[in-house]
């Protein structure tokens, strides 16, 4: 058993160096070695053994040539500037912490960057989907569905996330858990604070797991977001890198200044 080869995701069946960057002024609300610890406890204890893929995060100010990296800034605007506008740099995935926004979302650091690990390890460069029996493609996103539900490891709260059996569109077993938390009954499905991306017949489209989730989502600054990728460009989905498009617009709402 120790010789099998896992093809995929995060190292392609040998494990992953992760470097872990802090370029954000604003503070993380949590010590930057404690939370990339804390990280590092939860990939190995909770996410590995139900995916696979192990990964080595460590912290630095500049990042090998073989490495992946989980980057903090302080909001997308800097990534901008400093010259990080995609999933990959220098050939390599990167996953964008934004500080600042996150905080002005009234979120907390450490989740974000615990579900951004989490999307970046299993998906690395947003273009993975699990097509279900009617034919709708969902977004292999680990976290989306669960977004809003946490737990805490060594006193730092982390990122709920699905499972594989949430991507599998047949009946299971009683018993099997579809999150981490226990919180989902089926695939495909979401908590009241989650949302999903999907695509029918080619159109790419999100839901919601309820109306005030959808009402927190499009206040936010959604500007460099992993999932924004998946999203087709000028398509009143995908959200360009101005400010005045920063938010995601309702029907017949105009951009925010």
């Amino acid at each position: 058993m120790n010789d099998i080869i896992r093809a995929a995701q995060a190292g392609q069946g040998g494990s992953v160096t992760i470097a872990c960057i802090n370029k954000a002024k604003t503070p993380l609300g949590v010590d930057f070695d404690k939370l990339t610890a804390a990280l590092q406890k939860c990939y190995d204890t909770y996410f590995v053994p139900i995916w696979g893929y192990p990964v080595k995060l460590y912290n630095t100010k500049e990042a090998k040539p073989s490495d992946w990296q989980l980057i903090y800034f302080d909001d997308a605007d800097q990534a901008g500037a400093l010259g990080y506008h995609d999933l990959t740099k220098k050939g390599q995935p990167v996953a964008k912490i934004f500080v600042k926004t996150t905080i002005d979302d009234h979120e907390q650091v450490s989740v974000t960057a615990c579900h951004e690990l989490f999307e970046m390890a299993i998906d690395p460069v947003a273009n993975l989907w699990a097509q279900a029996s009617d034919g709708t493609e969902y977004a292999y996103e680990m976290c989306d569905a669960v977004e809003e539900d946490t737990f805490e490891v060594d006193g730092i709260p982390m990122s709920n996330f699905v499972h594989p059996a949430w991507f599998e569109p047949f009946k299971h077993p009683a018993g099997t858990k579809y999150d981490h938390l226990g919180r989902l009954k089926a695939p495909y499905s979401m908590t009241k604070g989650g949302y999903m991306i999907l695509m029918q017949n080619g159109k790419v489209s999100q839901k919601f797991g309820s109306k005030a989730k959808e009402k927190r989502f499009a206040e936010e600054d959604r500007r460099g977001h992993r999932s924004e990728y998946r999203k087709p460009v000028g398509k009143g989905l995908r959200l360009g890198p101005n400010k005045a498009n920063r938010y995601v617009l309702r029907k017949g709402e105009k951009p925010k200044a």
